[in-house]
């Protein structure tokens, strides 16, 4: 395993059901992040029809897929670990899920997940989820979770990441603010910075999390726009944030050291009380 890795926060312009549009911007970003030496790149939730657009009832496809399979190759052909959000159908049971991906630098799903903490008003969208894993790979023990599964009050899925060894959790995410949100503003506050520095804190990990940028349009949220600020934190604090950016997309470069877990199993309980954390 490695003791750094380098990893490309790709902040994607993501158009709401224009999935041609989303993956041919995804791929140059693929192939910047492989050319600045980047050992993975994560890219933003539902990256191909956009979160909460209305395609996702009737565009959204199966994992392994046509989609998926774009990510693979590009993977594959760039030498790179790949993570990102898709829209998946599940055609046994014709539900959809807001899921995410893993794709390794031979072109291989090594994990999929599917999002649990769905805000209501997306319930309409997505089916929950019911499956959390953690993954072995050259570059550290990684857990995969997705935007609002990092809500304070839904800090226990990061916590079982964190128990089942993560040293690294990947969030695509997609967060939204109003329109009129500028880059003088504090667009997050402590809504992210404070649950993602809880995890760091209690198991020595980084998080890893990379917003979309752009407009919502259709859906529940139509409106309210998207302006990357994507961010990595670790036990010490916020060690690099994303530009504000609302109308194009771009890729941030950001080298880590993967974590050394000091404790496992009820010793968790024990820091949880030492650090006064619920």
């Amino acid at each position: 395993m490695k003791e750094h890795i380098t990893i490309g926060l790709g902040q994607l312009l993501v158009e709401g059901g224009e999935p041609d549009r989303n993956f041919e911007r995804a791929e140059i970003m693929i192939r910047d992040a492989s050319h600045n030496k980047c050992d993975l790149i994560l890219l933003p939730e539902c990256m191909d029809l956009g979160w909460t657009h209305p395609s996702a009832k009737t565009e959204s496809l199966t994992i392994p897929g046509l989609y998926s399979d774009k990510i693979c190759k590009l993977a594959k052909e760039n030498n790179i670990y790949v993570c990102c959000g898709l829209t998946e159908k599940d055609d046994q049971t014709h539900k959809i899920y807001n899921s995410s991906i893993i794709c390794d630098n031979k072109g291989k799903i090594i994990c999929k997940y599917r999002k649990i903490n769905i805000l209501s008003e997306a319930l309409d969208y997505y089916s929950i989820g019911s499956n959390l894993s953690v993954i072995d790979t050259p570059l550290g023990k990684i857990g995969l979770n997705i935007c609002s599964d990092n809500y304070y009050d839904s800090l226990e899925i990061g916590n079982t990441l964190g128990r089942m060894g993560a040293q690294i959790i990947l969030s695509p995410s997609s967060w939204t603010v109003d329109y009129n949100i500028t880059e003088e503003s504090d667009p997050y506050g402590e809504k992210w910075i404070k649950p993602y520095q809880t995890l760091a804190k209690i198991f020595n990990l980084v998080v890893v999390s990379t917003t979309s940028v752009g407009y919502l349009v259709g859906g529940p949220f139509e409106g309210r726009k998207m302006v990357g600020c994507s961010l990595v934190v670790d036990k010490d604090g916020v060690i690099y944030r994303g530009n504000f950016n609302e109308i194009a997309g771009d890729l941030g470069i950001k080298k880590i050291k993967i974590p050394i877990s000091d404790i496992k199993g009820t010793l968790i309980g024990k820091r949880i009380k030492e650090l006064d954390l619920k």
